[in-house]
Formats: structure tokens, sequence, C-alpha cells
């Protein structure tokens, strides 16, 4: 029953934060720059993830041409 209120609650608890955030169009200067910020942000690492995503594979790459050129 313990795994079950504590569900219970939990349930409860992400109810009210859900019923608390508001898509309001009435949005203050500082919650604008805030939702840029995040966004660039979000943006920033998007672009970081696939450069490093690119050099993984250039680097596999290059690592199977050196075992392949060492191979006897």
């Amino acid at each position: 029953m313990n795994a079950r209120n504590a569900l219970i609650a939990l349930m409860m608890a992400l109810g009210l934060t859900l019923a608390g955030c508001s898509d309001n169009d009435n949005q203050g200067p500082a919650e604008e720059t805030g939702e840029q910020i995040d966004e660039s942000m979000e943006e920033m690492g998007d672009k970081i993830e696939k450069a490093t995503d690119e050099m993984g594979d250039e680097a596999e790459e290059a690592g199977d041409e050196i075992e392949k050129e060492t191979d006897y």
C-alpha cells in the first residue's frame, strides 16, 4: 500500500505543478528574455552534439583506415 500511496501523491504533485504552468501571452520582458536564452542554449547544444557526432564518426573512420593499413 505504501508504493500505491506514494504514486498517488506523486501524481497529485505533478498535476498541481502542471496546473501552475500557463501559456500566457502577457509575459514580461524578463520572461521573454529567459525564453530566448533557453532557446539559444538548446540550439547551441544541438549544434555541439552534431559537431561531436561528426568528429566521432571521422575519428572512427580514421581508426578503421589505420587498422586496415597496419594489418598484414
